[in-house]
């Protein structure tokens, strides 16, 4: 592993301090990925040990702390120190030139899906001012942030009140009144049906599930068998030609398969796919294909 220098990868843009640093699929030492939250180095594994040499990138200032995990049995659990500055209160990381709140002790994630990166830059490009946009399964609400950055009067709903809580802070350090946002805590599948029923409508609605979920009355939701069900409902809740942005984290369905789906719940909504784009993942991912995206736009 001497050479795994020769594999970090540089940061995509000068308004970006947060990205896949080290994708270890495909390379002779695959089981490794590291993350670079603002020079907070991320190290995930699937082995049981640290990878001491990596250990060199705080001796050297390429990192200012180094953190790990394994990635199978500490799915929720807080990351270990290693090595740098110990890391005591959540801080800030920049995105397409929008700042997110990281928490290193927050569990499952830190605070933001770097691998969607990509598809918030797409929503800033895409959002007009005063376009209603409904993010389901917002988790700390990056999406809706990117959204109302350039004027989009967003709507986030997720079944935990602190992530949401979280999101008002994320819009707060972007100079955003949450006030000016809306937040609807519980079930996306209730909500998606409580506004087809009072109906509300959106110009764009961002499908970003968990793989597995079960909600509080013990419904389990799987990306791959539930998705069209989903895609479906958020049919009932769009403007005439409007669009989902519909992602999935998925290595049950090919690239294929996922359009598929897609359409099959545009169908099941009674609506019309008038275009459909797909998009790969952030190149620094390099082999990786985990993360499906599907832009459709419906009539």
């Amino acid at each position: 592993m001497k050479h795994w220098r020769e594999h970090l990868q540089a940061a995509p843009d000068a308004e970006t301090t947060a990205w896949r640093l080290f994708n270890g699929k495909g390379f002779r030492w695959g089981g490794i990925w590291i993350d670079n939250f603002d020079g907070h180095w991320l190290v995930q594994t699937t082995k049981d040990k640290f990878p001491e040499p990596f250990r060199e990138a705080v001796e050297s200032g390429e990192a200012r702390s180094i953190y790990w995990k394994h990635r199978e049995k500490v799915v929720k659990g807080t990351p270990q120190w290693i090595a740098g500055e110990v890391v005591k209160e959540p801080f800030p990381i920049t995105e397409n030139g929008i700042t997110y709140l990281i928490d290193f002790d927050s569990g499952y994630s830190q605070g933001i899906f770097l691998d969607q990166r990509e598809n918030r830059r797409r929503l800033m490009d895409r959002v007009q001012p005063g376009e209603r946009i409904l993010n389901c399964f917002a988790y700390t609400c990056a999406f809706s942030v990117a959204a109302a950055k350039v004027g989009g009067i967003t709507s986030s709903l997720d079944l935990s009140s602190p992530y949401l809580d979280w999101g008002k802070l994320n819009l707060e350090n972007n100079g955003i009144d949450p006030k000016s946002q809306y937040f609807c805590k519980g079930d996306v599948f209730e909500w998606l049906a409580t506004f087809h029923r009072q109906e509300r409508r959106f110009r764009g609605v961002i499908l970003d599930p968990p793989t597995f979920s079960r909600n509080q009355k013990g419904k389990i939701f799987k990306a791959d068998k539930d998705y069209a069900d989903l895609v479906a409902l958020a049919c009932g809740v769009l403007e005439e030609d409007a669009w989902i942005l519909c992602t999935g984290n998925t290595h049950h369905l090919d690239n294929r398969s996922f359009e598929m789906t897609v359409r099959d719940g545009v169908r099941r909504g009674r609506r019309i796919v008038s275009e459909m784009e797909t998009f790969p993942m952030p190149p620094e991912y390099g082999e990786e294909d985990y993360l499906k995206t599907a832009w459709v736009t419906v009539a």
